[in-house]
Order: structure tokens, then C-alpha cells, then sequence
């Protein structure tokens, strides 16, 4: 008797994991309720369609409208059983997934969707967290310098190109994103902070939570209006707010050793503190009283406190630098009448003096270095040669020496690392060592911004040119970005609950094991995952 068997392999790869988290958040529901198409739409919903593209994202990190036909075609049955729904590639055309951008361009839709599905995570995970983090960051395209693209400060080194420039609020602990704006290429950090945090009290319906940025969310206004929703902030002070002459009164007593500052130590993971751990700073706290107009013009005045820290780390890396810097100047400084071919002397003590002023601006060390410059006189005689006389030559030299200034230098290296932080938390509510060690997270929201422009999210270089679809995209990105910061959340909480570790997400390393696992890594393991439908004898099955 012989047994017919017919077989039919389809990758399966992270396709599940990505789509069960997508139906946890809602997003193909919301995107329906918030995104009505016209009578013309036919085959897959908006939303279910927009989940797909999203898990195509998500899985290939390619943003690319083209290249999701092809990759539903290979993986359709995959697809259609996880999203509970027929899909067929012709659902997910680069025209329609186009037209989907359009849709998710309307800024009033996609701001009353962005609140809805906020509010729905922070029920569904449970998230309480009471510190959100405000940032921006900038987007570059190869196209002309016309509308939102427009050439800026770039934050990734392309001044060259124009660009979009995008606002984006994240809560702590996990980094998830709440709100996110997208605004022309030129435009100041300063505005942007304000409407950000408005959308914030928007989603929580909550006040009282305190926000963090850097020195651009310290402008004046921006605290007095945080301090009229009775909310609160820490932020950095920049230079213009604390001046070289204010920082140095406020050091004085420290630099004198008349005032010791408190040795700042963080927790570890775990939350545990130990007192024999080297200190990563050192600080102290004063508090000033603050009067400023907020928005609508009305007057407040409150209590803010100036924490005061030196990172050791950071004034370490400065000073070794500066040092570099120094030696660089000395160096040169001291060849500068160093005599070889083809290079001109010295005229006069005054070009040796202002080609070693030169040098010292270069370096950024005018202070720190001192040049001394003399003319050496070198006299001899010249004997009689016929009817020539003897005679007496005398030949003038410039020299050039430089040294360090140490005692300057050592005052110098004790004003590095320190800068000051303003927060109007109390300090039962926000201590020193909580203070640092908040601002010291803010590489959360950097790496949000480095997911959402690297390979998992690849979101630069921008392929499209049109205004409303680049914002539509930034928008649709976000939420795969909430993806990628829920599930890594999810993971490492129960991982932490159960005291456990995670083992196979290392290429090469399959007894290499993490309590905490990135949500790529995770995803890359799961790649090569297939699906075998078997038909023997009629009876099917499924491995």
C-alpha cells in the first residue's frame, strides 16, 4: 500500500511574536476606529492592513513600500492565521500601502489615535511610571531644501542635507514612546518641549509628573509653565543661564576645600546601594527662589533647587584632553624657530609672538601655556680679504620657548566635570543621588531615537519626498518602535519576577544567557522558524 504525502513549507520566523503583541496593544482595532476610507476600500482593513505592514517592519527592519508584496506572498498563510483574516498581496501594493500614509497623515486623527492607544498600553501593561523624558532629534533625505526638509543643526553630522526635524516624549522605565511630532528641518529645539509634555498631560490625565530634557527644555518660560500644571522638571543649566563667573562663585568654597561635597553613588540593577562602590560623582544642592511669566503671562514664584555635580568620569576624559591639548601646544610652539630646509625664519620677536598666539587659539589653551620669546645676537669678524677690511658681522636669532602653566593647569583640571541641574522637586522627593541618577538614564530615549534610525527601524535615509507621507511614516515607525520597547519590557520583567535568565539569543554562543535581552536579539532567534503542512493519505497535519 503505498502513502501519498504532499508537503508545503512556509517560514514562519518572529511573524507570531511580533503580531500577538500588535493585537495586545490594539493597534489594527484603534486604526480602525480613528481611520474611516472612503467606500472604494475593498479586501483587508485599514488597520489589519497597517498590522501587517508593521510586522514587515518590524521582522525586516525596511520601511520600503515596494518590498512588502513580495515578502506577504512568501509568507500568507503565516500571515492570514495570525491576523485572523484572508490576506493576499494584493492587499498590501505600494499604491495602497501609499494611500495608507495619506489617511495617517491627518494630524487631528492621528493625535486622537496616538491618545487612545497610550491610554490603552499604560492600562494593559500596567505601566505607572511618574518620569517622562522629552527630546529631539533630526531625520536627513537626499532632496531639495523645499517645505518640512530644510537644512539645520543635524544631529547626525549631515548639515549637508536638508532634513525633518522630530519631538518625541518617552516614559520611564522602559523608554516607551508617548508622543511624537514631526517639524521642519530648521527649526529651534526651544518650542518644542512645551507641546510635548501638554500632549503627555493629554494621554495620563495625571499632573505631578516631572519631565526631563536637556538644557534646551531650561529656558525660562518652559519651567514657569511645567510649574503652573503643578508638574515638575530637571534639566540642565546651560552656560548662558549659569555663566563661567556664577559657576566659579558657587565652586569657590569647594575649590578651596572650605565646603566638601557628598560622594554620589548609584544602585545597582537590583536597586541595592553599596557604600564600597567608587563613587561615579561628586555634588552638593543650594536653592534659589524663581520668578517667571508663563504662557498666559501670569506671574509664579517657587522654590528651585541648583544641584551641583561633577561626573569624576567626564572630568577625567576632559582633563586627559586637555593635557593632550596642552602637550600639542607646548610641541609646536617650541619648533616654530627650529631651523630645516624650505622653511622661513622668524623675522622678528613680534611674528614669533603672534605665530605662537596662533597655535595657542588652536588649541584652546591661551591660558595655560607660556611663551617666552628672545632674539639671540651672534656677533663674529670677518678678516681682511684684499683691499676688503675686516669687519664685524653680527646675526640676530628668534627663539621661542613655551612651557605648561601647572599651578594654572591644576585650577583649571578642578573647575572640570562640574555642571549644574535644575529641578523644583524637593529634596525629600528628588534627592541628590535620585537627581543624578535620572538625568544619567537619558540614554533611554537615545536609544529610541537609535532604533527608530538604525536597522531595526531604518527609518534614514527617507525614500519618499512627499510632506504628509514622511510624517505618516514617522508616525507608523513610532508605534513600531512601542512594539520593540513592550516586548523587551515584557521579557525582562518576567525574566526578573521568576529570577531567571534567557539562554540561545547569541549567535555562536547557545550557553551564553541574559537577564537582559534586547527585543532584536530575541527576534533574530526566532529566525528560520518553519512551518510544515503535511498531507498524508488525505489527513492533514501540521509541523
Amino acid at each position: 500500500m503505498s502513502i501519498q504525502i504532499v508537503a508545503t513549507h512556509e517560514r514562519v520566523d518572529d511573524i507570531p511574536a511580533i503580531i500577538v503583541h500588535l493585537k495586545k496593544m490594539r493597534v489594527a482595532e484603534l486604526l480602525d476606529k480613528h481611520f474611516q476610507p472612503n467606500g472604494n476600500w475593498q479586501g483587508l482593513s485599514l488597520g489589519r492592513t497597517t498590522a501587517v505592514w508593521l510586522t514587515f517592519i518590524l521582522s525586516e527592519g525596511d520601511h520600503r513600500l515596494y518590498r512588502v508584496e513580495p515578502w506577504v506572498t512568501a509568507h500568507r498563510r503565516t500571515l492570514s492565521r495570525c491576523i485572523g483574516h484572508q490576506v493576499t498581496p494584493r492587499d498590501v501594493t505600494d499604491e495602497r500601502l501609499a494611500t495608507i500614509l495619506d489617511y495617517l497623515g491627518v494630524a487631528d486623527r492621528w493625535s486622537a489615535f496616538e491618545r487612545e492607544l497610550n491610554q490603552s498600553v499604560l492600562r494593559v501593561y500596567d505601566l505607572q511610571g511618574r518620569l517622562v523624558r522629552v527630546d529631539t532629534t533630526t531625520a536627513a533625505a537626499y532632496v531639495t531644501p523645499e517645505g518640512l526638509f530644510q537644512l539645520g543643526h543635524s544631529k547626525d553630522h549631515r548639515p549637508d542635507l536638508p532634513q525633518v526635524k522630530v519631538a518625541m516624549s518617552v516614559l520611564d522605565p522602559l523608554g516607551l514612546p508617548l508622543t511624537t511630532t514631526v517639524v521642519a528641518g530648521q527649526t529651534a529645539d526651544d518650542p518644542l518641549y512645551l507641546p510635548e509634555i501638554a500632549k503627555v498631560r493629554q494621554i495620563t490625565r495625571t499632573t505631578g509628573r516631572t519631565y526631563v530634557g536637556d538644557c534646551k527644555m531650561a529656558a525660562l518660560g518652559t519651567r514657569a509653565e511645567i510649574v503652573a500644571h503643578q508638574d515638575y522638571y530637571l534639566c540642565p543649566l546651560s552656560a548662558k543661564q549659569m555663566p563661567d563667573t556664577e559657576l566659579d562663585r558657587i565652586l569657590a568654597p569647594v575649590l578651596s576645600e572650605a565646603h566638601e561635597p557628598m560622594a554620589i553613588r548609584l544602585p545597582h540593577a537590583d536597586g541595592a546601594l553599596d557604600e564600597t562602590d567608587d563613587p561615579v560623582a561628586l555634588g552638593f544642592a543650594y536653592t534659589v527662589e524663581i520668578s517667571a511669566l508663563d504662557q498666559s503671562g501670569q506671574s509664579h514664584t517657587w522654590q528651585e533647587r541648583r544641584l551641583v555635580v561633577r561626573s569624576l568620569a567626564f572630568a577625567a576624559s576632559q582633563e586627559q584632553s586637555l593635557r593632550q591639548r596642552v602637550a600639542r601646544a607646548v610641541t609646536e610652539i617650541n619648533t616654530l624657530d627650529k631651523r630645516t630646509q624650505g622653511k622661513p625664519r622668524l623675522s622678528d620677536e613680534a611674528a614669533a609672538a603672534q605665530a605662537a598666539a596662533v597655535i595657542l587659539a588652536k588649541h584652546r589653551v591661551e591660558e595655560l601655556v607660556t611663551v617666552t620669546v628672545t632674539t639671540e645676537v651672534h656677533e663674529h669678524v670677518k678678516r681682511r680679504y684684499g683691499a676688503r677690511p675686516a669687519t664685524t658681522v653680527r646675526r640676530a636669532r628668534v627663539r621661542v620657548w613655551a612651557t605648561s602653566d601647572e599651578t594654572t593647569l591644576r585650577r583649571t583640571v578642578q573647575r572640570l566635570g562640574w555642571r549644574v541641574y535644575a529641578t523644583n522637586h524637593a529634596a525629600e522627593a528628588l534627592s541628590l543621588v535620585q537627581g543624578v541618577a535620572a538625568y544619567r538614564s537619558e540614554y533611554l530615549i537615545e536609544q529610541g531615537f537609535g532604533r527608530l534610525k538604525g536597522r531595526s527601524l531604518a527609518l534614514t535615509p527617507l525614500f519618499l519626498h512627499d510632506e504628509q507621507r514622511v510624517v505618516a511614516l514617522i508616525c507608523l515607525l513610532s508605534i513600531a518602535l512601542r512594539v520593540l520597547v513592550l516586548l523587551q519590557f515584557v521579557v525582562r520583567r518576567n525574566l526578573q519576577q521568576a529570577a531567571a535568565t534567557l539562554k540561545g539569543i547569541y549567535p555562536g554562543q547557545p550557553g551564553r544567557s541574559t537577564a537582559q535581552p534586547t527585543t532584536e536579539m530575541m527576534l533574530l532567534a526566532l529566525r528560520g522558524v518553519t512551518l510544515s503542512r503535511l498531507r498524508i493519505n488525505g489527513k492533514l497535519l501540521y509541523h
